[in-house]
This record gives C-alpha cells, sequence and structure tokens, in this order.
C-alpha cells in the first residue's frame, strides 16, 4: 500500500499536466501513486501523455462531469493511507508531499487535512490557510466589499477551511466523509469538506513551510459563462445549508451585485464577461442543480 494516492484531475491540458507531474517526480520520496482523471482528453493529448508518464494511472472521462464527481472517481481506487490532492495547473516546490505526510505524525489524533501554502506563478503569495467564511461574508464579497482574508500562520498551525488546489488528508477520514460532495460542481467543494471534516470533530491545518504553485490566473478557462453560474448556485446551496428561507435571503444579496456587474458589462460592451453575468443572474433562482446548469450554458458555448 502507497504512503499516498496523488489525485489530478486534468481536462485535456497537457500543457498544465506535465510540469506539474515533472514536479511530483522531482519532489517526492514518499512512497506513491498517481492517477490522473483525464477529462474530455482528445485522443491525441491522451496518447501522448500516457507514453509520457508510464507510471501514472489515468482514468477517462469523456463524459460531463465537475470537480467532485471527477476527484471521487480516482479516490474510490485510491490505496494510499493518505489521498493528495493537486490541481493539474499546480507545481511541486520542493518536498511539498513529504513535507505534510511528516505532519500528520506531529499533529493530534483529530487531524484530518493538512494543505500547504500556495504561491502564485510570480512567487508571490495566493493562499496560506483560509479562516471561517460565514455565509454573511460571501454576499459581502459579491458585492466587492470583503476579501476573504488569509490565515498566513508561520510553521504548522490549525486553520478552518483549505483550498481545493491542493491539499492531504487521510484516506479513511476522507471515505467516511463520503468524499467529495457532488451536490457542488465547480465551488465551494473545498469549503464544503473542510466544513464537514469540523462539524465530524476533526481538525484543519497548513504548513506555511510547504510550498505549492498555483498557476491559476495563467490558465483562466474559456468556459466561464458555463462555469461560474453553477459555481453561484453552488455557493449559495451550501451556505444556505437546507434552509429555503435561508437560501432566499442570501439570493436577494447576491442577484442585484450580479445585475450590477452584468450592466457594467454591457456598458462597456465586454461580450464574453456580459455572457457570464446574464448566465449567473438567470441561475439563482431556479431549482436547477449546478450540474444541470453547467450543461445548459456549457451546451450554448
Amino acid at each position: 500500500m502507497p504512503a499516498v494516492s496523488i489525485i489530478i484531475v486534468c481536462m485535456n491540458r497537457p500543457d498544465n499536466l506535465r510540469p506539474c507531474l515533472q514536479s511530483i517526480k522531482q519532489h517526492t520520496t514518499a512512497d506513491y501513486e498517481t492517477i490522473v482523471v483525464a477529462y474530455r482528453f482528445s485522443p491525441d493529448n491522451l496518447s501522448a501523455v500516457k507514453t509520457e508518464f508510464p507510471w501514472v494511472r489515468f482514468i477517462v472521462n469523456d463524459g460531463i462531469s465537475g470537480f467532485s464527481e471527477n476527484n471521487n472517481l480516482a479516490l474510490k481506487e485510491a490505496c494510499g493511507e493518505f489521498c493528495f490532492i493537486l490541481n493539474d495547473d499546480t507545481e511541486l516546490m520542493g518536498p511539498a508531499i513529504d513535507k505534510l505526510i511528516d505532519d500528520f505524525g506531529k499533529l493530534p489524533a483529530d487531524a484530518a487535512i493538512v494543505a500547504p501554502k500556495l504561491l502564485n506563478a510570480d512567487g508571490s503569495l495566493q493562499l496560506c490557510g483560509r479562516p471561517d467564511y460565514p455565509a454573511f461574508n460571501y454576499v459581502r464579497q459579491q458585492w466587492h466589499c470583503y476579501k476573504e482574508p488569509i490565515d498566513n500562520g508561520e510553521g504548522l498551525f490549525r486553520t478552518f477551511n483549505v483550498s481545493g488546489a491542493a491539499f492531504l488528508i487521510r484516506t479513511s477520514i476522507f471515505r467516511e466523509l463520503g468524499w467529495f460532495d457532488e451536490r457542488y460542481f465547480f465551488t465551494p467543494e473545498d469549503i464544503a469538506l473542510s466544513t464537514l471534516a469540523r462539524k465530524r470533530g476533526y481538525t484543519v491545518w497548513c504548513d506555511s513551510e510547504a510550498g505549492v504553485t498555483h498557476k491559476w490566473r495563467t490558465t483562466a478557462s474559456r468556459i466561464s459563462p458555463a462555469i461560474r453560474p453553477a459555481a453561484v448556485r453552488g455557493s449559495l446551496v451550501f451556505f444556505s445549508d437546507g434552509s429555503s428561507l435561508r437560501y432566499l435571503l442570501l439570493a436577494l444579496g447576491v442577484w442585484p451585485a450580479e445585475m450590477g456587474k452584468r450592466i457594467k458589462a454591457w456598458l462597456q460592451g465586454r461580450s464574453a464577461d456580459l455572457k457570464t453575468y446574464r448566465n449567473i443572474t438567470r441561475s439563482i433562482f431556479t431549482r436547477k442543480t449546478p450540474k444541470e446548469i453547467f450543461i445548459r450554458y456549457f451546451n450554448e458555448l
């Protein structure tokens, strides 16, 4: 049994996947297996990465699936004591995985998750721990009145939430929690997982001495008109916590903010952004699931 199962989902972006896998090979000495979900890969790209990385197990998925569903395909086959969830647009900065595994030997028995520090491509700090994120602050953020703060602790410290871009979790606990919640499509699976773990009595940690570069700004998606509406709908579902009244109150706070962005995009002639905000405002007061919303607008692209 390997010490860690490294799980990566890649949506037909071998240009992202190659440096990610190379950094794993270069910096990781722990016994590991690597499982990549090749999501909607072209035959040529799939053949190329399989040839280049024979030590990687590829799971092919040509359907329409979100972050949770794709990761769960691999997680259900993971054999490691730990699972390391890693975005394809990341690179390890040194032995981050080894460091996080060692951290579990120093943490209390209720520790479930340890996340590394995330850096931007230019080396600046992106994220180092995530503090509590109540629903009211989510609404404020849509109005640009709030920016999610960073814990930015030193060394190994306790935090509230992790980023889905990179984190290590005990496989047994992940299985107990039901893996990622597939109600969500792209957001907020990571916060939902952290919240559930804490509700079950587990603790969440971050290690500022384990670094991973996350190049999300340089790999912006061209399918934002489909992703963003599904993400907003998923966030409202999460923060309402099953209460219809709470959902309505949150939606009444978020919809005017998104409509304002839609009007601004129209006035400035930003057609791509206009389509995104139009789809968001249409998706807030709906019974459709985040996945149904994504499929609808993905098929229009």
